[in-house]
């Protein structure tokens, strides 16, 4: 069972456990040595966890779920729900104490946490605390477009059930971004689970999708765990579970375990007659885990392997000392055990993609006349656009080797510094090609409307030294003035620990550039620069200019604040600003007001954005908004982190800068970050249809592609998508006024049983127009 609670108690034949009111209490027969007392460390803590205990927002209860060690003769760990309101009995101290525990590592009173008060008795307020070992079960619900907070629930192994918990992650500063990894956990609940496996063995069931056994018997693991393949042509003899209980059962038809429709996989074809030893190797993809990160290389590398690998294209078969993809697969993400073999076979297929592309790429290269420049329209998006009577598939027209270089640049400016081109042109010319890394300084106020585009040098200098008077006197209101720093406003900030989590988040923004890396001393070890603004980690100079704009920020728009993920859109502001201070608060400042509806509370923001993207799905890719539909994910839910921070954890550092100028321009749209979310989604499409039919498995894949979408052909679909939906919707809007709401489609049509060289027919079919809804046509509106 690993080295949780489990693993210690087996070391132990003197204890005995008795059940009351959902609770284990373990009881020692061995007196308590008088010298270890009883202490209570708290080893986690995430805030805004409430209880609901009717249907009206108003009697929602807001806590902390707390992980808790017991620090007794035998350590015990703890699972608590602690009501604010029983803190606030506490006094500041305990509430700093959950606070400094959620924000993340730092100075404590103890090397394995904090030391706290004994926890409440089970019933007040609906708190509880009980061991791991009592506990059964989780039944976890990830959120849905329609039900915004995720739940867990307890289930105890005397079989009762606690008050489920619902993660308001909203208004959790753990969680509103507090991811630093593309691995990280994408809400309350997971977050907790994956803390929880430290301390106790969590196997997720592969009958019910929402179960999650603690340190399940043997029994239970035959039970709840099955081969997951339902696209191969076999069926697994020897599973415990009953054949219309497997996962996949209900979507098989009479045309055999494919269903029919769904096209076979990769490995399927090429195992055509599979016998004993090719399905222990297929076995083998479904048993990954996080101890067998070389599973894939040990699978294809297998001696029973050798025949399947000369079958296959050469772009896989050089996959197998591909370096850094493999052990990415098999890393375990967010909540489940063990990956899914279906997403496994996704991951596989988009790296032959890819690596097939990149093959293609060089090899247009190596062949005289020819540049490798042209531009693939298998996008996948047309299934209206291609169908219909005679709309053709657009070109996209960026050049982005050729970007705005210096000499350019100041072409387009007279000796007095007012611009020669035209505001059209200029976002025309940046949205095409790109800026040059020693134009964005001066590019990118422009691009903000931090200083309009037809000022004069002088006009311009102006401007900004009013502007840096503004933001010393905003600084000044927070900064080096005990009255203010002591107002009642300022402590109820301190009380909410906004320094401190400003702080925070500062310090594990983007550590891994130079700018933000730790000094080092001349013997070569890091030190902290400055501790001013008040935090325990390391930091130097830059991080702590960071938390100063920031927190002016809090102070200057006092109706949002500080809100967790602003570090991660201030960061490239500063590098590009060159660590200028001013410069880096206002283009921030520029750059929010475009931003805001992303971090308002009620998240209202943020579900408009993804409802147009599900309509703009829906009329660009049917096919692929009824394969969403279908799994549970069109809620799109795994496009949230894109969007909110715009693509900021998506791209590489010197990649965002560039998508980011080129979506400021406004020149198509105003919400041109939309269709690039599309095109990443379209880019992936075929994968999708094939392989992931369950929304945690859409989930899974579209976080892993965190770091390995390519920017350039991304913008490229992204125009071409855009300029694809403005043909539709013209020519949707031209048919409706000549009163038809039908289009005739031809579609190739195969006559049944006819032989594999018989010509396809072509068949008229009539549907019905889509209706364009009104947050899609605010799509074709475009800058200023």
């Amino acid at each position: 069972m690993g080295g949780g609670p489990s693993a210690e108690l087996s070391n132990y034949d003197d204890i005995s456990t008795r059940s009351e009111d959902s609770m284990v209490e373990i009881v020692q027969s061995t007196p308590q040595q008088p010298d270890k007392a009883e202490r209570y460390v708290l080893v986690y803590s995430k805030s805004k966890v409430y209880v609901h205990p009717t249907a009206f927002s108003r009697d929602n209860i807001p806590g902390f779920v707390a992980i808790v060690k017991k620090d007794t003769l035998l350590p015990t760990y703890l699972l608590s729900w602690i009501p604010e309101s029983l803190l606030d009995q506490k006094g500041d101290k305990e509430w700093e104490k959950y606070y400094r525990v959620e924000a993340g590592p730092s100075t404590t009173d103890d090397e394995d946490g904090v030391l706290i008060d004994p926890l409440p008795a089970r019933g007040e307020s609906y708190a509880f605390s009980v061991p791991l070992t009592s506990i059964y079960s989780f039944m976890v619900t990830a959120p849905t477009f329609s039900s915004w907070y995720g739940s867990l629930t307890v289930n105890m192994t005397n079989g009762s059930t606690l008050t489920t918990l619902h993660f308001h992650d909203d208004e959790s500063p753990s969680m509103q971004f507090s991811r630093s990894s593309p691995n990280a956990p994408t809400w309350g609940g997971e977050a907790l689970l994956q803390q929880l496996r430290s301390y106790c063995t969590l196997l997720k069931s592969n009958l019910q999708p929402h179960l999650y056994l603690v340190d399940p018997s043997k029994a239970d693991i035959e039970a709840h765990t099955t081969i997951l393949y339902d696209d191969l042509d076999f069926e697994t003899a020897s599973s415990p579970v009953p054949v219309h209980l497997r996962p996949g059962s209900t979507r098989r038809t009479s045309g055999g375990s494919n269903g029919g429709n769904r096209p076979p996989s990769m490995l399927h074809d090429s195992l055509s007659s599979p016998t004993n030893a090719r399905m222990a190797i297929l076995s083998g993809f479904s048993q990954l885990t996080r101890a067998t990160r070389h599973a894939a290389q040990s699978v294809l590398s297998h001696p029973l392997a050798k025949p399947i690998i000369p079958h296959l294209p050469d772009p896989v078969k050089s996959l197998v000392n591909v370096q850094g993809e493999w052990t990415g697969w098999v890393e375990t993400g967010g909540v489940g055990e063990y990956e899914s073999a279906r997403v496994y076979l996704a991951k596989w297929a988009r790296i032959v993609a890819e690596e097939g592309e990149r093959a293609r790429q060089r090899e247009a290269h190596a062949i005289p006349g020819t540049t490798g420049d042209e531009e693939t329209s298998d996008l996948g998006v047309f299934e209206l656009l291609a169908e219909s009577s005679n709309l053709q598939t657009p070109k996209p027209t960026r050049d982005p080797r050729h970007p705005i270089d210096k000499a350019t640049w100041e072409s387009w400016f007279d000796p007095s510094g007012k611009p020669t081109v035209e505001w059209l042109y200029f976002k025309k010319e940046v949205f095409r090609r790109g800026v040059a890394i020693d134009v964005k300084r001066k590019a990118w106020p422009f691009l903000l409307g931090v200083v309009p585009w037809t000022s004069s040098t002088a006009e311009r200098d102006a401007i900004w030294e009013e502007k840096r008077k503004t933001y010393d006197a905003l600084k000044s209101q927070w900064k080096g003035v005990d009255e203010v720093f002591n107002s009642p406003e300022m402590i109820e900030v301190r009380r909410n620990l906004e320094r401190h989590r400003i702080d925070v988040d500062c310090r594990r923004t983007d550590r891994t550039h130079p700018l933000f890396s730790l000094e080092q001393t001349a013997s070569g070890s890091s030190i902290a620069v400055s501790e001013d603004v008040g935090a325990h980690t390391q930091a130097n100079k830059h991080v702590d200019t960071l938390s100063v704009i920031l927190l002016t920020y809090h102070v200057y728009e006092k109706e949002l604040g500080y809100v967790q993920g602003m570090s991660d859109l201030l960061s490239p502001l500063y590098v590009v600003c060159g660590g200028d201070e001013v410069e880096s608060f206002w283009c921030f400042v520029a750059f929010m007001q475009r931003t805001k509806s992303n971090f308002l509370r009620d998240q209202s923001g943020m579900r408009k954005q993804l409802s147009t993207l599900q309509n703009l799905l829906s009329v660009m890719d049917p096919e692929l908004y009824r394969h969403f539909e279908k799994s549970g994910a069109l809620n799109l839910f795994f496009c949230y982190r894109w969007i909110l921070i715009l693509f900021k954890r998506e791209f590489p550092f010197e990649n965002v800068v560039n998508l980011w100028e080129c979506i400021w321009t406004d020149y198509y749209s105003t919400k041109f970050h939309l269709f690039v979310a599309l095109a990443i989604l379209e880019s992936h499409r075929d994968v999708i249809l094939r392989y992931l039919v369950e929304f945690d498995e859409v989930l899974k894949y579209c976080n892993d592609l965190s770091m390995t979408i390519d920017l350039d052909s991304t913008l490229a679909q992204a125009e071409v998508l855009f300029l694809s939906f403005f043909q539709i919707v013209a020519d949707i809007d031209r048919r409706r006024a000549e009163t038809d709401d039908t289009v005739q489609i031809r579609r190739r049509k195969k006559a049944p049983g006819a032989g594999a060289s018989s010509a396809p027919t072509d068949e008229l079919q009539t549907v019905s127009l889509p209706i364009v809804e009104d947050n899609l046509r605010e799509l074709l509106v475009p800058g200023k």
